[in-house]
Parts: structure tokens; C-alpha cells; sequence
């Protein structure tokens, strides 16, 4: 007997990411247990909730045509179909981006104490933002981060440039804290072009992290769950990229290789694992992430938590899914019953 019967998967979101987040939550409703779960597919952006799709439990997929679309009622996060109220039972956020991965939507399903599949709204708060992460993480000993400076819209870009290039030297990866996909994200190799990608990279948010690049000599990325018993990581994935990092056309227009599982020394895949579980537990992390790393001459470096991760044909999750022997479906069955 499943622990919920009506599933919203959410998608969409207000973010540079939304059509990626289609594509992923699509990816997932279709995959959700046809023979346990009735799915509903809303797609929410920029403060509109519509239905554009359900499946009920052994039927086909009905769509609703654009300006046909039933409303999302927020007041209870319900909607009316046919004449019939449906109250979802559980939300499976597919998200990227704001509201999906800053804590917002959690928190409005926290007040409603509707279930659903990701972090705490505080967690994902945290962990979404790549310098609050960060800053939340330091003093581990069991994995490294690289040097790093922060910066705000608003204050002299020139000057904090002027101090990072002197503190981290180069190259440098200049990255908005909150954001995924690749978007905003620059790699500097001169001085001269640090403030310029700070720049850049506020076009995605009003804060900047800067990274020394690290020596990479494995780029590596590893998904952990928990299945209600025990904090489980799928295998890991190491990622070849033609254009010498993971970008947006690395990530989705096919100009990486990812291997799966990764063919690296078993040991460094058991401390990838490993670490991966202490840094979930050390977050509070619940459901599904992602976390990313480099391995370097001097060690293991912790990149970045993907709270709510890829789910399309092109993404990685789905690829250590599979190569855990697990069905995408069953999975997602065991990511919905236990949270």
C-alpha cells in the first residue's frame, strides 16, 4: 500500500533554469509508478500554478490545453478537475532555481505540512547558496574546498578584483552563489577580465562567489539518498568535458563524456561515497542530492550541493540509477515513501 496517493510533481520555476526544470520534471511524473500513484503535473512560474497534466493510477496521461489549464488553489495547494477537489498528498519539487531551490517553496509546504521530496526549507536555503555551503562546511577535515572571495552587487568591483586576483592568484572561476546549469559562470584565465565577469555572473543574482581554480585531475559528482533506513550513495560519475570544464553545453548539448561508473582507483570511488554521506548527514540533507568535487594531486575537493538535480535524458542521476540496478521508477518510489 503507497504512504500517498495524489503526487504533484512541481516544475517550472522563476529562474534562468525553468526549461531545463521542465524537461526534468516532465522526465520524473513520467516515470512515477503508474500502478501506485495518481501524478499531477503543475507547472508554477513567476507566481502562476496551473495543471497542464495528470495521470491517474492505471490510466493514460490527460493534458490540458494552454487557457484551460485549472488553477492551483495556494490557500491549501489543491485544484479543482471536473467538477472535483483534489488535495495533493505530496510534492515532488522539481525546481531548479528559485522558488524550487532557495527554501521558499519548501517553506510554504512546511506551513501547509504537506510532505514532499527535497531538504527542509532551511537546508536547501543554506546549501543552494555555494558560499553559504561553503561557509557552512568549513573546518571538515574529511574533504577540501577551494580559496575563495565573496562579493556583492553594489560594492567596488574593481577593487574586490584587484584583492582577489592578489589573494587566489589565476586562473579563477567567478560563479553566482546562487544559481545551477552552468548559467553566469565564467573562467577567467587575466586580471583584466575578473570584474567583467563579476558583472556577468549578477546578471543571475546579487551575490558573487570567486574560486581558485584546483588542479583537476578527476572531475567526479555523487548522488545520495535515504531509503528511511540507511544514507545510501549511488556510484560515482566522473566527467570529461571537451570544453575543459562543465558548462551549460558540456552539461546539456552533449560536449562532455560521463562515465558511469566512473573508472577511477576503487579507493578514491569509496571516498567519494563516503564522503558524500557525511556531507548529507553534516547538512541535514533529505531526499535526493547531488554533490559535486574535484580530485586534485593534494586531494579531494568539495565543489557544490545540487539539492534539487537533473532529471532529463541528459542528466546524470538517472545514469547512476541505472548503474545501481535500480529502475528509475523504483527509485522514485523509494525517494516518495520515505520522506
Amino acid at each position: 500500500m503507497a504512504k500517498y496517493q495524489s503526487i504533484a510533481v512541481i516544475y517550472g520555476s522563476d529562474s534562468s533554469e525553468w526549461e531545463v526544470s521542465c524537461r526534468s520534471g516532465e522526465f520524473t511524473a513520467a516515470r512515477i509508478d503508474e500502478f501506485k500513484y495518481d501524478v499531477y503535473e503543475v507547472f508554477a512560474r513567476l507566481g502562476e500554478w496551473k495543471l497542464v497534466a495528470m495521470r491517474k493510477v492505471n490510466s493514460m496521461r490527460i493534458s490540458f490545453p494552454e487557457g484551460a489549464q485549472p488553477e492551483v488553489d495556494k490557500t491549501d495547494f489543491s485544484v479543482m478537475v471536473l467538477g472535483e477537489k483534489i488535495n495533493f498528498d505530496f510534492a515532488y519539487i522539481m525546481q531548479h532555481g528559485a522558488p524550487g531551490e532557495t527554501g521558499l517553496l519548501q517553506g510554504y509546504l512546511e506551513m501547509l505540512g504537506v510532505p514532499f521530496s527535497s531538504c527542509s526549507s532551511f537546508v536547501t536555503t543554506v546549501a543552494f547558496d555555494k558560499y553559504s555551503c561553503k561557509s557552512y562546511l568549513r573546518g571538515v577535515e574529511y574533504v577540501k574546498m577551494a580559496k575563495d572571495a565573496f562579493v556583492r552587487k553594489g560594492d567596488d568591483v574593481e577593487d574586490f578584483s584587484r584583492k582577489a586576483v592578489k589573494e587566489l592568484g589565476l586562473p579563477l572561476f567567478v560563479k553566482p552563489t546562487s544559481g545551477g546549469s552552468s548559467f553566469g559562470i565564467t573562467k577567467v584565465e587575466k586580471a583584466e577580465d575578473l570584474a567583467e565577469a563579476c558583472r556577468y555572473a549578477f546578471t543571475e543574482g546579487d551575490t558573487v562567489i570567486v574560486e581558485a581554480a584546483i588542479s583537476c585531475e578527476h572531475e567526479l559528482t555523487c548522488a545520495v539518498y535515504t531509503d528511511g533506513d540507511q544514507t545510501k550513495a549511488l556510484p560515482v560519475i566522473e566527467i570529461i568535458s571537451q570544453n575543459g570544464w562543465f558548462d551549460y553545453d558540456a552539461k546539456y548539448n552533449g560536449f562532455s563524456q560521463e562515465v558511469c561508473p566512473a573508472q577511477i582507483p576503487e579507493e578514491l570511488s569509496k571516498q567519494v561515497q563516503d564522503v558524500s554521506r557525511r556531507l548529507y548527514k553534516q547538512l541535514g540533507c533529505k531526499g535526493l542530492v547531488r554533490m559535486d568535487y574535484i580530485s586534485a594531486p593534494d586531494g579531494l575537493y568539495f565543489l557544490e550541493v545540487n539539492i534539487i538535480p537533473g532529471m532529463t535524458n541528459a542528466s546524470l542521476v538517472p545514469k547512476m540509477v541505472r548503474a545501481a540496478g535500480m529502475s528509475i521508477s523504483d527509485f522514485l518510489s523509494i525517494i516518495i515513501e520515505n520522506n
